[in-house]
């Protein structure tokens, strides 16, 4: 009797290990240790960007939804038509060889990233709106759980396109049919798009049918921010609707300062975006 309970008490153990190194939106990864860079040489010039090709969904990384921090997402049911501007992050060493949410293991030195609301796998193009520079990533894991961030770069993605060391960046995330796709589209860091404007950052904090409730919203956070706040009226289906937005705010850190401020008092749901 002793030792069937030995045996079952080892395969628990076992099973319990299993599930700490599992993958998926839940993993206790995301509450570990400061995050960091490979402390070995990477020579980023070297490392191919993954050609786009048409691959199954991975069962296990694309619920219909999940919860993360207390925080729900509902996932898109196709990757096209993906266009979004935000701010990016990355992540490096406290991941590496973990399991993204595709099954493959995490490569700081691979070209892959993180989306909250994409299938998985899929790939995207990012560019660097600061910069210019673009380069083609294969989105395989979740996150990033920081609400004010739209993509996490693997360490080479975010190094090729000179996020890090910065931590963060202002970019557009463009999602590639594989189907149509041809290597020659492929976009090298000698290709970087011409920068006519700084790109700056605002926040949309809600889109009203009533000209009125936008006013009181407006004068709400007016009380939180010195940052100009303005309305702006746009045509839907014959009728105006008013966006209300703050900025353009003066840096990433004062976006996230006024993200959290505006959350903290319930004041509207803020949306990041760049023009």
């Amino acid at each position: 009797m002793q030792k069937k309970i030995k045996k079952l008490f080892i395969v628990i153990v076992i099973l319990l290990l299993n599930a700490c190194s599992s993958t998926g939106p839940h993993h206790h990864r995301y509450h570990q240790e400061k995050d960091g860079a490979p402390n070995y040489h990477i020579d980023i010039d070297k490392v191919p960007e993954p050609v786009p090709k048409v691959e199954p969904l991975s069962k296990y990384g694309n619920p219909a939804k999940y919860t993360v921090l207390g925080h729900t997402y509902y996932l898109r049911k196709t990757y096209l038509d993906y266009d979004e501007t935000g701010i990016a992050s990355w992540y490096g060493m406290k991941f590496h060889s973990f399991r993204t949410s595709s099954g493959e293991l995490y490569d700081v030195a691979g070209m892959t990233a993180a989306n909250k609301v994409l299938p998985i796998p899929c790939y995207a193009r990012i560019t660097n709106l600061s910069n210019g520079r673009h380069v083609i990533v294969k989105i395989n894991d979740r996150g990033p759980f920081h609400e004010n961030r739209i993509i996490d770069l693997s360490y080479v993605a975010a190094a090729k396109l000179a996020i890090w060391p910065k931590g963060s960046g202002l970019v557009r995330v463009q999602t590639i049919d594989p189907r149509h796709w041809q290597s020659s589209h492929a976009p090298t860091d000698d290709e970087a798009a011409p920068i006519t404007h700084k790109p700056q950052i605002y926040m949309q904090i809600g889109v009203f049918r009533s000209k009125s409730n936008a006013d009181n919203l407006l004068q709400r956070i007016a009380t939180i921010t010195d940052r100009p706040i303005h309305i702006e009226t746009v045509e839907s289906n014959g009728a105006p609707i008013y966006k209300l937005q703050i900025g353009p705010l003066t840096t990433v850190d004062h976006s996230d300062q006024l993200f959290k401020a505006l959350q903290r008092e319930h004041l509207g749901t803020p949306i990041t975006t760049i023009h």
